[in-house]
């Protein structure tokens, strides 16, 4: 199921200063036009969270889109859940403006998996009895300071055999490699149809906003919070999506 959009033009005037990126209204109203046309193989991770759900989602516990944005995954997560009895979906947003809009696109499909939405600090919110939990391009908008806990938290709150699936923009240490693979990411851009005005102002707008880490980094976290198994199963250019299994 593809969200409806409006064509992502915010950036395609000139600004005298371009403030920082927020989930405003703005944004909402051409987020999945925004995100397909920015995010190389976005569409391949939502049909991956599905398998990954299909496979790893267990009778009577809980999920969790934690950073839910318009509810893209948490509606691929319910598909996913149709032979698993006893499932129910709990998405997060802090943007009341992304709750909104998501409330009235999960209002239009109808499933016997109940799904609760809250507009919350994902950092705060009781993450319990989880199979599957899903971070879809979010911790990298969090204080680096603070997602080693989250995912602490997420790790305790799961069940044996219960899977963390987080997607992120990656950078490389190396900064040749860096520079061509954000080179190649660009031109996924202008493929698409940002001109370079929009592409310039959009990465000054994710400025200290966006702050993103290495595979190794990543990889490093995940250990730390208690994942024996953690490792990318999805990458394009410079995003990944890891998945990481409790033991």
């Amino acid at each position: 199921m593809k969200l409806p959009s409006n064509k992502d033009t915010i950036y395609a005037q000139a600004h005298e200063a371009v403030g920082a990126f927020q989930f405003d209204e703005s944004v909402v109203a051409v987020f999945p036009d925004m995100i397909s046309r920015s995010v190389p193989g976005y569409q391949t991770i939502l049909t991956g969270i599905g398998e990954l759900t299909k496979l790893h989602a267990k009778p009577d516990t809980r999920l969790y889109d934690l950073g839910c944005s318009l509810g893209a995954a948490t509606l691929t997560m319910l598909r996913a859940t149709d032979d698993i009895s006893g499932c129910s979906i709990f998405a997060l947003d802090n943007s009341q403006a992304m709750i909104n809009r998501a409330q009235e696109y999960l209002h239009a499909f109808h499933h016997d998996t109940p799904v609760e939405l809250h507009c919350a600090d994902i950092c705060e919110f009781e993450i319990k009895n989880a199979s599957v939990v899903v971070i879809n391009f979010t911790l990298q908008f969090i204080d680096p300071q603070a997602r080693e806990a989250l995912l602490k938290r997420i790790y305790e709150g799961l069940v044996p055999g219960g899977v963390l699936i987080l997607s992120e923009k990656i950078h490389f240490d190396d900064e040749a490699l860096q520079k061509s693979i954000e080179h190649m990411h660009w031109q996924f851009k202008r493929a698409n149809g940002y001109s370079e005005l929009e592409i310039s102002q959009k990465r000054s707008s994710l400025e200290n906003v966006l702050i993103s880490d290495s595979e190794q980094e990543h990889l490093q976290r995940l250990k730390s919070a208690g994942f024996d198994s953690a490792g990318i199963w999805f990458q394009a250019y410079n995003f990944a999506s890891f998945l990481a299994i409790k033991s």
